[in-house]
């Protein structure tokens, strides 16, 4: 018998990676998503997988339509990838913010309880739950104190919280992935990564003549989505439910990136058409945020394979393709 696995947010980039990975497995994959007009399944085309992908229409915020989601696809395997996620809106969205990635966890996790309590748990934290707290060595790991700096990274606190109370509480098999920054070719062009191999590959095509970023010297660790998905599965693969940090252990800067890609796109000296924009600067930034994934190491047997440098050409060259 194939195993099902119900998967929120599955038209993110997150979500179309873990979908395309689970659908490898021979896994019955059922996507969670909310309606609107016009509705799009750019991701899950690129990859070439929507057919394969059985669409549940829904709310994350309405009990209802989860319920109805669980009753329908039977999930021995739930992924919650469904989030507002690009923590510059969250300044401008707090409330939306907060029912989507705060509530949102509470009525999936009730909806599991109730009607599909054996049913294995992914909930998708982040590292912005650290904010500005790190360790001597500047690494944030599972033990590390959360600290967050936006509406984002304290409704995502609520939600880690709560699934570890559900865990502890009802013995439901829940984990979370605290996640450091993750990319892809298919990241949102809002998040900064893709703002840049998208805007360099304009420049360099003759398309676009400047880029406007917001501060330059914030510290990433970046990874590659298509590494951090298989971090999630082997989570729900384990006997025992528990919380891991995914992170390569290295970061860079956003001057770095634009090194970086600059490059690839045989472009010279990127000061010359990028200007800073004050206004893209958070009102409490987070300069820097670098993972300690050792526990995943140790316990999961994850690393990351793909390379800073091998991330960014990949993007550049997708967006370069793009435009042509």
């Amino acid at each position: 018998m194939k195993k099902r696995a119900l998967v929120t947010g599955i038209t993110g980039q997150d979500g179309t990676y873990l979908a395309q990975l689970l659908l490898s497995k021979d896994y019955e994959v059922y996507g969670f998503v909310s309606r609107r007009v016009n509705q799009t399944f750019d991701n899950l085309d690129y990859l070439g997988i929507t057919n394969q992908i059985k669409i549940i229409f829904g709310d994350i915020t309405d009990q209802a339509s989860i319920i109805h989601a669980i009753r329908t696809s039977r999930p021995h395997e739930v992924y919650n990838l469904a989030a507002m996620s690009f923590v510059g809106l969250s300044w401008q969205e707090p409330i939306h913010t907060a029912q989507v990635d705060g509530m949102g966890v509470l009525y999936l996790l009730e909806a599991i309880r109730t009607f599909a309590p054996t049913a294995k748990m992914y909930q998708a934290s982040t590292s912005e739950m650290y904010g500005n707290n790190w360790e001597d060595d500047l690494t944030q790991n599972e033990t590390t104190a959360f600290k967050p700096r936006s509406p984002y990274g304290s409704a995502k606190v609520f939600a880690h919280h709560t699934t570890v109370n559900y865990r502890e509480s009802f013995n439901l098999f829940a984990c979370c992935g605290i996640l450091f920054n993750h990319e892809s070719p298919i990241r949102g062009k809002e998040f900064v990564t893709r703002k840049i191999t998208d805007a360099i590959a304009k420049i360099k095509l003759g398309l676009q003549d400047t880029l406007e970023l917001g501060n330059l010297e914030a510290r990433r660790d970046w990874g590659f989505a298509g590494d951090y998905v298989e971090a999630m599965w082997l989570m729900l693969q384990q006997e025992e439910p528990d919380d891991f940090v995914i992170a390569t252990g290295k970061t860079w800067s956003i001057k770095d990136l634009l090194d970086r890609a600059s490059k690839c796109a045989g472009l010279d000296n990127w000061s010359k058409f990028v200007k800073q924009n004050h206004g893209f600067i958070r009102p409490a930034e987070v300069p820097h945020l670098k993972g300690n994934s050792q526990k995943a190491k140790e316990k999961l047997g994850w690393e990351p394979r793909t390379t800073f440098d091998t991330l960014i050409e990949m993007m550049v060259k997708e967006d370069l393709k793009r435009w042509q």
